[in-house]
């Protein structure tokens, strides 16, 4: 399969040797109800060729969670493989949970109840090692609190649940790139999408995240953390990563490049993994080029 037929949002990559796992959001029904109740995985050596999709998690029967399963995210930790994802109920809202497994390919299975705040609608949760102990970074949704926030919270050295309470590292709207958009005509908000971290080679830590900004496109932003520390303080970088309608990054190593996947255009049925070679100047990431189909 080439990667131009593949329709799917949130593209994450996980580099597991000298393969390169792919995961994502594929319900049809994205935003609705909900068609699709598993997350599947796709095979690449070359970012273009692909093999898949391979069901990787599949609803068990009594699993909390019955509509828009979300934004997946596979890492290697402890010689296992850890899914971080979004899941949906209505009377409970949208939680992230920590899904496990001893293959790339599954099969996932829930490694504990959902470990963000009960009440609050979250999303997009990533993870991060910081001198030794586990961390998730994700989003508490713009459209519960109208300007969206990146939380923080410590995880259990097993993953198995938080330590403590989550803190708030930054709002949408403290980027100035960012442009509030219309939450289905009711309010206008600012939305955080998607955050992945990164140690720079100063010493930082860089924050890539999305939102949406002039013209309404979706895009990718950044924000630096000088004290290389995950608690910061954040500043927010003036002009985006990436502004042409798609976003929800991740960054990723293969063939000594580092290398950025989003999905675009941003509409629904219409997403496309692209892949973009970045590098690093100074505190930031640059776009060098797309990587093209061959």
């Amino acid at each position: 399969m080439k990667r131009e037929e593949i329709n799917i949002r949130d593209p994450f990559l996980l580099n597991d040797g000298d393969m390169l796992y792919m995961y994502g959001s594929t319900d049809k029904n994205i935003w609705g109800g909900g068609e699709c109740f598993t997350f599947s995985a796709y095979k690449t050596t070359d970012l273009e060729n692909f093999e898949g999709p391979f069901v990787v998690f599949d609803r068990p029967d009594d699993f909390w969670a019955d509509r828009q399963f979300w934004a997946p995210e596979v890492h290697a930790y402890k010689g296992k493989y850890y899914m971080f994802a979004s899941f949906y109920k209505n009377g409970i809202g949208r939680r992230s949970q920590i899904l496990e497994s001893d293959s790339p390919l599954g099969p996932f299975v829930p490694k504990s109840s959902p470990f963000t705040p009960l009440g609050w609608d979250c999303l997009d949760a990533t993870f991060f090692i910081e001198d030794g102990a586990p961390f998730s970074i994700f989003s508490h949704e713009w459209a519960q609190i109208k300007d969206g926030t990146i939380e923080l919270v410590r995880l259990k050295e097993d993953l198995s649940g938080p330590i403590g309470s989550s803190v708030t590292l930054f709002k949408a709207s403290d980027a100035p790139w960012v442009r509030p958009i219309s939450y289905r005509g009711k309010f206008d908000g600012y939305v955080t999408d998607g955050p992945y971290l990164r140690k720079l080679n100063g010493g930082k830590l860089l924050m890539i995240w999305s939102s949406y900004t002039v013209g309404s496109a979706y895009a990718v932003g950044m924000a630096v953390s000088d004290s290389g520390k995950l608690r910061g303080p954040w500043r927010h970088l003036d002009e985006p990563l990436f502004a042409e309608d798609g976003g929800h990054a991740c960054l990723f190593e293969y063939g000594g490049k580092l290398l950025m996947s989003i999905h675009r255009p941003n509409v629904a049925s219409e997403e496309r993994p692209n892949f973009f070679e970045l590098e690093e100047v100074g505190d930031r990431l640059k776009i060098k080029g797309l990587l093209k189909s061959r």
